[in-house]
């Protein structure tokens, strides 16, 4: 019996097998190990992968790209806005969801993010039963650490549509952590873990603590400004400029033009990852003139280095932030197909000279390969290397805040739930008002990542009626989050014992 891990990303997905005591990525029926999260809208069909995405010059108010951005979101999510804003395919509000708006000329189909991920997942799901020679069902699915309840949930509906029976969702620095077995070959003794991923649209750095097999997450950064498409992005204006030098027209307000410069730069970018040059040809660029040019591994380096420098920077800040050394660190993992750019790799090492940096897997196929390896053991087929049965600890995604005010009057925040703390749990916490409020008001916020600022009020309960007196009034707040995310909030004033309680349905 075999299982299957996928990895759902923003810009490609991959499938591993796990069978007969290990895990291996397979490919698709383009012969590549990495599918593009990209789908395609015609007439009476639709097409995934990279059919799908070299198309798209030519049908892109059809196609539907970075799906995952808006999946299980509502239409006025900052997220969901940004990936509005940057669809070539238009997206509406209905019901205060949004849906995508296909047009391909008889009729105009209304398609909602959750439709087209069934489709990538089915896609990928013929990709493992062609390559294993029969039916397969079971899976586990990775999700970003920052995905809430609500997001998870729709990425797990998806892949249920599509037919997977999913075994388990687990968290993508926790699968790259199970690719490379660390923790599972000496469960004894306590050691701190780098994952790094950078993959097509964002960078994820992940601080772990491993401790008798046992992952647990310390902080987690992640920049949704910054990932493989902005060095692609860097090489296509190069290549409008040298374009614009030799037949000097400027392509760059050209969409169509531009579009097959970014195909022509990303398969630049993955040859230069390998080799020191890379031929850049693209047929009938502008009013029929072809257009040829060279780009050298050193030339890239050169446009790309404030990205490369951008990209480094979040580790330091989140070394910092819990404060951790570089040498407190035992191993860094890579992993995102962007980890595979060898500057980047160089610069990492000469943060962490004497770790092990482990690239022996391809980065864009770690943590599919963890994802199968946790199949493993769920179904109990491990017999090799892993005989204990896993553990999965829900954590909390984001931190949770209490809003208070300080001697001047001003909003200040404290931490109750860092992100990363372990499910369930629950806090205790004195707030403090004048004695001669009637009523007082406490107010909850989530936030994420290194941004303590609020992004969402999560709940605000007001004790009114309260009795004036002398000394302040004493409000113990007792909070408890249970696993699937959700609050229970109580507020009791100490001197009278008034109370009020409120439960919020997911928090995070």
């Amino acid at each position: 019996m075999a299982a299957i891990g996928v990895h759902f990303g923003y810009t490609c997905a991959c499938v591993a097998i796990f069978k007969d005591g290990r895990a291996d990525v397979v490919a698709n029926d383009a012969g590549d190990r990495v599918t593009p999260v990209v789908v395609a809208y015609r007439d009476k069909e639709q097409i995934v992968g990279i059919a799908a995405k070299q198309g798209r010059i030519r049908n892109a108010a059809n196609t539907v790209v970075k799906v995952k951005q808006i999946l299980g979101r509502s239409f006025d999510d900052p997220e969901a806005q940004k990936h509005i804003a940057e669809s070539k395919c238009t997206v509406i509000n209905k019901d205060n969801k949004p849906k995508y708006e296909i047009d391909t000329g008889e009729v105009t189909k209304i398609i909602s993010p959750d439709e087209v991920a069934k489709l990538v997942f089915h896609k990928i799901k013929e990709t493992a039963q062609s390559a294993l020679g029969s039916d397969i069902t079971d899976a586990v699915i990775t999700v970003p650490f920052e995905f809430g309840e609500i997001q998870k949930n729709a990425l797990r509906q998806a892949a249920e549509g599509a037919g997977f029976n999913v075994l388990r969702l687990i968290h993508e620095p926790s699968a790259a952590l199970l690719a490379y077995g660390i923790g599972q070959d000496t469960p004894t003794g306590k050691s701190h873990v780098l994952v790094y991923k950078l993959g097509g649209t964002s960078l994820t750095v992940t601080v772990m603590e491993v401790n008798s097999g046992l992952y647990r997450v310390l902080a987690t950064h992640t920049d949704h400004s910054t990932g493989g498409e902005s060095f692609t992005h860097a090489l296509a204006q190069h290549l409008a400029s040298e374009f614009k030098r030799s037949y000097k027209h400027d392509v760059t307000g050209n969409p169509r033009a531009m579009m097959k410069l970014m195909n022509s730069a990303d398969v630049a970018k993955h040859t230069l990852s390998t080799l020191g040059s890379s031929n850049c040809f693209v047929d009938s660029l502008y009013e029929g003139m072809d257009f040829d040019c060279s780009v050298s591994r050193a030339r890239f380096e050169l446009l790309c280095a404030s990205l490369f420098n951008k990209s480094i920077q979040p580790i330091k800040t989140l070394l910092e932030q819990v404060g951790l050394s570089s040498s407190d660190i035992s191993k860094v993992v890579l992993c995102g197909g962007s980890a595979r750019i060898p500057k980047l790799q160089q610069m990492i090492q000469d943060l962490f000279p004497d770790v092990e940096l482990l690239s022996s897997i391809t980065p864009d196929e770690v943590i599919p390969v963890g994802a199968a390896i946790e199949a493993g053991i769920l179904l109990g087929r491990d017999s090799s290397s892993l005989d204990e049965d896993s553990i999965t600890v829900d954590c909390c995604a984001r931190d949770i805040l209490v809003k208070e005010a300080d001697d001047s009057g001003a909003d200040m925040y404290t931490v109750l739930f860092p992100s990363g703390t372990p499910l369930p749990a629950r806090r205790q916490h004195t707030l403090q008002g004048p004695g001669s409020l009637s009523s007082i008001c406490l107010e909850l916020y989530q936030s994420q990542g290194l941004n303590l600022t609020p992004q969402e009020k999560l709940a605000q309960i007001v004790l009114n009626n309260l009795e004036p007196k002398e000394e302040n009034h004493d409000i113990v707040t007792v909070v408890t989050m249970k696993r699937d995310g959700s609050l229970h909030v109580t507020c009791t004033e100490q001197g009278s014992g008034k109370s009020e309680a409120v439960t919020v349905a997911v928090a995070s």
